[in-house]
């Protein structure tokens, strides 16, 4: 290589900023180290860039109000620096295309989730010319495998093992910005994980909208709890998890994985949505309220002690009041060790968008409030349990609450913020006696032999 080429691939700076879940936070990886093998340097701030990338997320209204703040921001940059190439890709990009750009004509290009491999192309077209462009199109692609390093005491990384949703479910548009279900083939998983095993990577954590489907339309057939025991036989690996399950898709074989498999972690996130049968018929769940019970009472049994969260949507179009009050005592039935909950928003391209029965806004943050009060409640006498106790805990880093903390997870996914250790333990899992209980994390104290 040339000095002028060396200059040149030195001078790309890009600044990737995702919005909304960990598929995007995966997707984001990979998009800036595809782009560091074209030349690309990362960028440590908007100011910094020649390139700003927005990777974006509709599932909700929220994300995707983020993402417009975040372009009225950039355009005072852009006016600044006229050069800056500003591209908006994931879910947001797939759904609106050329759209985005009619409403804000500063924008230089347009990507899908599925056309991020185009990215180097579209970024070189978009340097040598002042002509945008927006590439949406859905193709059969997956991602192949990466040969990477990961950054200086990193324990955990995400893996997209499938991409996709054939579900359907009423209110929710990733199958219209995602596509339907594909699969990557498990040799394709595993070499990325002994790759990101040798870079020092203890946890793994695999990605996919429904990952219980996973393995559909694979020649030889081969089913997630078949990956998982694959997985679980990776040398210098600790740790598995995996989100997201769909109720439905949660078979004994995945349950019987729990206790079979020594480095699944005993932590599952489930999502319920709601408590009333007729909500989760509206809502095309196919599970019913005693077919969601039926699946935790199984999941206690195989792994007694087993972290359980969920995600509920309070105030879908036709809730009524004893619909939410069935959603208030599966809540206090099951006792989750934690909860994500959403009041309903329409989204453009849904079903439950075109419902009638629309619940006013005062209503849905009312509910809302409601089982957030009930939820704290429960995860602090959940998290109360544990004083007292000796837990394992990979440490990831410096606790947010003070810097003189370590910070890491248990195997059921609760944080633990530890007072004497030391930077030497980033990495390592180690015994904690726990002290305190908040109602999100633990507090304790490192177990010296």
């Amino acid at each position: 290589m040339s000095d002028a080429e060396k200059t040149d691939r030195t001078e790309k700076r890009v600044f990737v900023k995702t919005f909304g879940c960990q598929m995007n936070e995966y997707d984001s990886f990979r998009i800036i180290k595809m782009l560091e093998s074209h030349g690309y340097t990362r960028a440590e701030s908007y100011k910094d860039a020649d390139c700003i990338l927005l990777n974006t997320c509709t599932v909700r209204q929220k994300a995707e109000d983020k993402v417009y703040s975040e372009l009225g921001r950039i355009k005072k940059i852009k006016r600044s620096k006229p050069d800056l190439i500003i591209g908006v890709g994931g879910c947001l990009g797939q759904q609106e295309g050329r759209n985005l750009i009619k409403k804000y004509p500063y924008i230089d290009l347009v990507f899908g989730t599925q056309s991020m491999s185009r990215l180097p192309d579209m970024l070189a077209e978009a340097a040598e010319n002042s002509a945008t462009d927006t590439r949406i199109d859905y193709n059969d692609s997956i991602y192949p495998h990466a040969d990477y390093t990961v950054a200086p005491g990193q324990t955990g990384s995400f893996i997209s093992i499938m991409q996709g949703c054939d579900n359907y479910c009423a209110y929710c548009i990733v199958p219209y910005v995602r596509g339907r279900e594909r699969s990557r083939t498990p040799e394709d998983i595993l070499t990325e994980i002994r790759s990101l095993v040798r870079s020092g990577v203890k946890e793994i954590t695999l990605l996919g909208q429904n990952v219980n489907s996973y393995g559909k339309g694979l020649e030889p057939g081969v089913s997630f709890p078949d990956l998982l025991a694959a997985i679980n036989a990776v040398r210098g690996l600790e740790r598995v998890r995996f989100v997201t399950s769909h109720p439905k898709d949660l078979s004994d074989d995945l349950i019987a994985c729990f206790g079979d498999l020594d480095k699944v972690c005993e932590h599952i996130h489930l999502p319920l949505q709601s408590g009333s049968n007729e909500i989760l018929q509206k809502m095309n769940r196919k599970y019913s309220r005693r077919d969601y019970l039926k699946k935790i009472d199984s999941l206690r049994l195989v792994k007694p002690g087993i972290s359980i969260t969920s995600d509920i949507i309070v105030g879908f179009p036709g809730e009524t009041e004893q619909d939410f009050q069935d959603t208030v005592d599966i809540i206090n039935d099951i006792r989750f060790t934690d909860l994500f909950i959403f009041h309903y928003t329409d989204r453009k391209g849904t079903k439950a968008a075109t419902h009638p029965e629309k619940i006013p806004y005062d209503v849905k943050i009312k509910r809302l409030k409601i089982l957030n009060d009930i939820q704290r409640d429960i995860s602090h006498d959940i998290n109360k349990q544990h004083i007292g106790r000796i837990e394992h805990v990979l440490f990831d880093g410096v606790s947010k609450k003070a810097s003189s903390l370590l910070a890491g997870r248990t195997r059921t996914n609760i944080v633990v913020n530890c007072k004497g250790g030391s930077a030497d333990l980033l990495g390592q899992i180690h015994p904690v006696k726990i002290t305190r209980a908040n109602i999100h994390s633990l507090s304790g104290e490192l177990v010296v032999d």
